[in-house]
């Protein structure tokens, strides 16, 4: 997942504005972008950035999006952010603290996920004991 931004709208200048910001974010000029088949997209990208490859097919956004999943469930559960600002705000935190508690679990035994996830929950312990944020008295 390279980057969350919510937006009103899907036009040409909000995918312009993505590209543009997703550039920024990586230093570095991709050699393929995978998007959905939202024509928009096709648009901004023949103005952004000429010389990459671009792909839309049905198939080939299933990595990306199935990395958003964990974010898409909570913006679900949470269901009424007052405004765009205030869900980007959250999802730039969110998806930072996010993979501390999301282990590969399908890679570990029941044994070593317990002990990670104890090991884990002792750091996020300590940093917000250190950050002043302890919610135990």
């Amino acid at each position: 997942m390279l980057d969350i931004l919510v937006q009103h709208r899907r036009t040409k200048a909000a995918a312009r504005y993505f590209f543009r910001r997703l550039l920024k974010g990586i230093g570095a000029v991709p050699r393929v972008v995978v998007t959905d088949k939202l024509r928009s997209y096709r648009a901004a990208h023949r103005e952004v950035m000429p010389s990459v490859e671009h792909r839309s097919h049905k198939g080939l956004n299933n990595r990306a999006e199935n990395s958003h999943q964990p974010t898409r469930q909570r913006e679900r559960a949470m269901k009424g952010f007052r405004s765009v600002g205030a869900a980007q705000r959250f999802l730039s935190a969110f998806s930072g603290i996010s993979p501390h508690f999301r282990p590969h679990r399908h890679l570990m035994t029941a044994h070593d996920y317990r002990a990670e996830m104890t090991t884990r929950f002792a750091i996020w312990d300590q940093v917000t004991r250190v950050a002043g944020l302890s919610s135990t008295p």
